[in-house]
């Protein structure tokens, strides 16, 4: 008899030991499952977001974008962890967020070298690879030389290079960097050519100039203007179709070549953008967290200080931005001899 008990007994706590484990391993499947389909349903964004700079620390790219990135989390409601990759002109960084994945939290915060990768053979990767989050803006620039130099204006430089060929001195970033694109530009539009001398940054292209090492480079406006306040640089021509407000007096480009006019306006340029294949949704609530920061009035003033002309375009208006800078600039590095590749080999209209 109480062998039968006991043996009752653990027959009836087995029972019970088995019941519990299935309750609680069926909740718990439960759980997860509700767990999962809430993940999969939640709304963008749901973890921080990363930004890839093309640029090095303290740059012109890094100084506009990391206070904007600050403004949009605010709307964003997640981190945008910034992250500068350098190298290559831009590249490294560009061919990093093409090798994530299209879901909105790799951004790529970038220049204008990317629309020229594929003309130079940097890399078969342009914007048209990815999708526009947000362009804030572009510069003027200028040739400038150093107060010492004998050259009073823009033509009489144009004119020593077609008198002697290769003698006058462009302190260069090299081949896709600025100078090299307006020396591109002055080319196609007057035929001088010039001894392009390149250095490892627009600072030290800068410095050879005011030393008197070359005999003139191109200059943002943001980089020279406190030289030329200061009256050791001379900017002695703009290419823009307005005036710099804090220069007036410096001409624009148009007054000595107006067939100029047909490459303007034209400058370097900043925006945000995402691997194409990216939800339009997410693109969308990026557009319209940056459109917010970028309207913040100590953004405005941060650009105003950096003598950035304000863009604020997404969508189609920026789409349209990218395609005519592109066609611009190849056409004049094509009219100059730069490059030998045409629009239509390159597969632009």
């Amino acid at each position: 008899m109480k062998k039968r008990k006991i043996l009752a007994m653990l027959l009836a706590a087995g029972m019970m030991i088995g019941c519990l484990a299935g309750c609680g391993g069926s909740a718990g499947a439960e759980e997860e499952s509700t767990d999962t389909q809430a993940a999969s349903t939640g709304a963008y964004p749901e973890k921080d977001i990363s930004g890839i700079i093309q640029w090095g620390a303290g740059g012109g790219t890094d100084s506009l974008m990391r206070p904007l990135a600050t403004l949009a989390e605010a709307q964003l409601g997640v981190s945008i962890v910034v992250e500068n990759k350098t190298g290559g002109t831009g590249s490294i960084a560009t061919q990093y967020v093409y090798d994530q994945a299209a879901d909105g939290y790799t951004l790529l915060m970038g220049a204008e070298n990317p629309q020229l990768y594929s003309a130079l053979d940097i890399l078969e990767l342009t914007y048209a690879d990815f999708e526009p989050v947000f362009l804030i803006g572009d510069e003027t620039v200028g040739v400038v030389v150093s107060k010492n130099s004998p050259y009073t204006s823009l033509t009489e430089i144009i004119d020593a290079a077609l008198a002697s060929p290769g003698t006058v001195t462009l302190s260069t970033t090299g081949t896709g960097g600025l100078p090299w694109e307006v020396a591109s530009f002055l080319t196609a539009v007057t035929g001088a050519t010039f001894n392009q001398i390149p250095y490892d940054s627009d600072a030290t292209a800068k410095a050879a100039v005011l030393s008197g090492e070359c005999d003139f480079t191109i200059c943002k406006v943001q980089s020279g203007i406190e030289d030329y306040k200061a009256g050791e640089l001379k900017f002695l021509s703009m290419l823009a179709t307005e005036p710099v407000e804090q220069m007036s007096e410096v001409p624009l480009i148009t007054a000595e070549y107006p067939d100029f006019e047909q490459y303007l306006p034209w400058g370097p340029f900043y925006g945000v953008f995402v691997k194409a294949g990216t939800d339009q949704a997410a693109i969308d609530t990026l557009s319209a967290a940056f459109e917010t920061a970028f309207n913040d009035a100590s953004y405005q003033d941060l650009l105003a200080g950096f003598n950035i002309n304000a863009l604020g375009y997404t969508g189609d208006e920026a789409k349209e931005y990218l395609d005519n800078w592109q066609t611009n600039t190849i056409t004049a590095l094509v009219n100059s001899g730069a490059i030998t590749k045409t629009l239509s080999e390159l597969g632009i209209e």
